[in-house]
């Protein structure tokens, strides 16, 4: 139980991320591997661009996950129309 509670209190965040090959099945120049770490536990993809635009999009990753742990997403306030009168036959 220990290690339930400790993963529950620790986030997600960047290990590292490095210059790397093109994954298998793919082409192209430019990939990066990243590392997201939780406790033991982690996370590893590959991302294509410049290391500034992966690290951008790795950050964001991490937030979501993090918003997803924590459970404090955004939520979308939906108002439903009210129902239009039906209108009076002449």
């Amino acid at each position: 139980m220990a290690t339930e509670s400790a993963l529950m209190t620790e986030g997600y965040e960047i290990i590292s991320i490095e210059p790397s090959e093109a994954p298998s099945d793919t082409e192209g120049a430019d990939w990066h591997c990243y590392v997201i770490g939780q406790g033991n536990n982690e996370i590893r993809g590959y991302r294509q661009g410049k290391r500034k635009a992966v690290l951008l999009d790795v950050e964001e990753i991490v937030a979501r996950l993090n918003e997803r742990r924590t459970g404090k997403r955004s939520r979308v306030h939906l108002v439903m129309p009210k129902a239009k009168k039906a209108e009076a036959k002449s």
